[in-house]
């Protein structure tokens, strides 16, 4: 299946693997040391599963760590991050669900590169 969106933020980079209009399925790439955002968004929730490396995943201020295999689930209005804490690319599955799943839903709270 042809990736219908793609995208290279200064973290790594990610893209569409499909899209339906109650649900949109991206795998995300992290570079070692980087992290995305401390955002949350109002109209999904997601689902992060990890198939490669290691990261440290903060929702609500709490930490949890998570290896390949290994998942969790981030509620509409919960601010999340996720960071590449080990040495090799940090690859994860996200699938959203909820009644939109544009871009513009994310509220950035924290941004290591200035956005907003």
């Amino acid at each position: 299946m042809k990736p219908i969106e793609k995208a290279q933020p200064p973290w790594g980079r990610w893209c569409v693997l499909e899209d339906d209009a109650s649900f949109k399925v991206k795998r995300i790439e992290v570079l070692p040391g980087k992290r995305l955002s401390y955002q949350k968004h109002f109209k999904r929730e997601e689902h992060w599963y990890l198939v490669k490396g290691e990261a440290k995943v903060t929702r609500d201020g709490s930490d949890y760590l998570l290896a390949q295999g290994e998942s969790i689930d981030i509620g509409r209005g919960v601010l999340h991050r996720i960071e590449n804490v080990g040495t090799d690319l940090l690859v994860f599955i996200e699938v959203q669900q909820g009644d939109y799943f544009g871009e513009d839903d994310i509220v950035r709270v924290e941004d290591d590169f200035g956005r907003s």
